[in-house]
């Protein structure tokens, strides 16, 4: 799948440090209001309870119509704020999101007029689905772009220190990476198939309830993340890191985790907006942090003597920027949200857990994989000299900076196929399925474009050395064929979290990098001396797999079997709750006692 190591905001440190270490030896440079449904709070959650929410079903196929569903153009027009619940629930307001069922006419109209209804229908939801998901990707794509910069900004500011601070940062920034920051980015990856088809189904405030859980197990996931952050420098001294280097990294991952879970919350939220339709919630509040954070890196790093700390003032302003969207996020989400999505508090939210561990270790195999083959590579790529070094982090850079528009679209696609997956439209779903990936293959062949058009001057936004200049205008063709696989597989791979096929998306992250891509790669750049040129082959070929595959087990998902497994776990979800209910009611009548058993 598409690499998620770019997408998170520590993903870019260790590549730009990478850039400006190898620079510091060559002076020419770089680079809709209504109350929640009233829900009885749940003061007593048995453990039967519990077990019944994880109960396993067994599929039967839902009985298929004559005739598919077809979606037309007006007259007829039914639309997402219909009411069709009792009582109503709010949706995400789309006003072209129309379902034209033909009726009696159906019947009267030759099978080539019908096809031809058919195709028209399609191809008229096809582009309301393009207008959908650009909407929703925007806003996201800015969000990421804003998160680049809470800690590239430290990254310069401590860069501009000496040699040893800039190289420590980047081997802390790895370090976080590689045992933080990409295991809560699996993790929190389950609330993409848990909350979005909640919110349009019959029990809206199942998101909060699931939100909650994650937050528990988030909790929990911080004991080891922050045991590992502070022993860091005896760990790093055992991988025979320098002595002086290991020790300000260990710093730096000290000072930093005050900011930890905040960005574990940070994660968390934005899910939490997102699956609602509320993508710009995340985009606004870091867009108010990002110039603090740069004040701050500013004022304690380079700032007046009183209160300039050096070296560790950068990752203090990391940490205070991370809190700060945290505390912003609770007052817009207290304040100016509905409480439609939201859940009381209480002991439910320690039950089911398991389902989110089970998806969050799927998550971890398809998303923290990959950040830890991408430092594999940049690892490997340091054994090839600093030309090689310098020219790597040119294009990963590049290559992380293009990735972030499919990327966007991967988020914006995930929340849209679990939002109708939530409301039952299944051949919707389907549609905004393979719309998405036609608009990444777009989006993918434009960033190929580019850099196929100026790769003999792309290298001089980062480097004046004409060393990488050359490199990288000769790796930069297979970077462009890169784009178009890793743009798909970024896409199908929100599909799949939609579809709650986390562990599907690791087996092919796993098998791709680690079995294929990696080894061949390796393979080519030391054995075969094609050096820098060898890794990214290898690399292109891995994505080439993803891709496929990955296209391959989205085209031929069967969307009416997606909705029937969301209203199982629905169905079961809601008969927890009735049955809680029901006891703590007979309890109060004195018919049982609390835990089920008659008096």
């Amino acid at each position: 799948m598409s690499s998620v190591h770019y997408s998170g905001p520590a993903s870019l440190p260790s590549d730009y440090a990478l850039l400006s270490r190898y620079a510091g030896h060559h002076p020419d440079g770089l680079e809709a209001p209504q109350d929640r449904l009233a829900l009885a709070p749940e003061d007593v959650v048995l453990e039967e309870e519990a077990e019944l929410e994880e109960e396993h079903v067994i599929f039967i196929p839902p009985p298929r119509p004559k005739h598919p569903t077809i979606y037309l153009p007006p007259p007829t027009v039914v639309t997402e704020s219909t009411p069709l619940l009792n009582p109503p629930v709010p949706r995400i307001d789309e006003e072209v999101d129309q379902e034209i069922v033909l009726g009696e006419e159906e019947e009267e109209v030759g099978e080539e007029e019908r096809q031809r209804r058919i195709r028209v229908g399609k191809v008229t939801v096809f582009w309301e689905e393009m207008r959908i998901l650009t909407r929703y990707a925007v806003p996201v794509f800015g969000t990421h772009l804003l998160e680049f910069s809470l800690v590239m900004v430290s990254v310069i500011s401590i860069g501009h220190l000496s040699t040893t601070a800039l190289a420590a940062i980047s081997l802390g920034s790895m370090t976080a990476n590689v045992t933080g920051l990409s295991i809560i980015q699996g993790f929190t990856s389950a609330l993409d198939t848990m909350l979005p088809s909640a919110w349009t189904s019959p029990q809206p405030q199942l998101v909060g309830l699931w939100t909650q859980r994650m937050v528990i197990v988030m909790a929990v996931l911080l004991i080891p993340m922050y045991l590992v952050w502070f022993n860091a420098e005896n760990l790093l001294l055992f991988l025979k890191q320098d002595p002086e280097v290991a020790r300000l990294a260990a710093l730096y991952l000290k000072w930093v985790s005050i900011g930890l879970p905040a960005y574990a919350f940070n994660c968390i939220s934005r899910r939490y907006f997102q699956s609602q339709g509320l993508f710009a919630v995340p985009t606004q509040i870091i867009f108010v942090v990002a110039p603090i954070n740069v004040l701050l890196n500013y004022l304690l790093v380079w700032g007046p003597a009183p209160i300039r700390l050096g070296f560790i003032g950068a990752p203090i302003a990391t940490a205070i920027s991370f809190n700060l969207v945290s505390i912003m996020s609770i007052a817009y989400g207290m304040i100016y949200v509905p409480r439609t999505a939201w859940y009381p508090l209480s002991r439910r939210m320690f039950t089911s857990l398991g389902v989110l561990v089970h998806l969050g270790l799927a998550g971890v195999g398809q998303t923290a994989s990959e950040w830890w083959a991408w430092e594999l590579v940049a690892l490997a790529a340091s054994f090839l000299g600093p030309v090689a070094l310098a020219t790597q982090s040119v294009l990963l850079v590049s290559a992380s900076t293009t990735f972030q528009a499919p990327f966007a679209l991967g988020v914006a696609t995930s929340v849209r196929i679990g939002n109708l997956l939530g409301e039952g439209k299944a051949q919707r779903a389907g549609i905004a399925s393979n719309t998405a990936i036609v608009m990444a293959l777009v989006l993918s062949a434009a960033s190929s474009a580019m850099f196929m058009v100026f790769r003999n001057q792309w290298a001089y936004l980062f480097n004046n050395d004409e060393e990488v200049v050359s490199l990288v205008a000769s790796i930069l063709p297979l970077v462009a064929l890169f784009q178009v696989f890793d743009g798909n597989s970024a896409v199908t791979s929100g599909i799949l979290r939609a579809r709650g096929k986390q562990v599907t998306g690791a087996l092919l992250n796993l098998s791709s990098y680690y079995i294929i891509g990696i080894p061949f790669g390796m393979w080519l750049a030391f054995s075969w001396d094609m050096k820098l040129h060898g890794l990214w082959i290898g690399l292109t070929v891995s994505l080439v797999y993803c891709a496929v595959f990955g296209t391959l087990l989205c085209v031929r998902t069967d969307w009416d079997r997606e909705v029937w497994k969301v209203a199982q776990r629905l169905k079961e979800q809601d008969k927890v709750r009735r049955m809680s209910i029901a006891r703590r009611d007979a309890a109060e009548r004195g018919v049982m006692d609390v835990d089920g058993h008659g008096r």
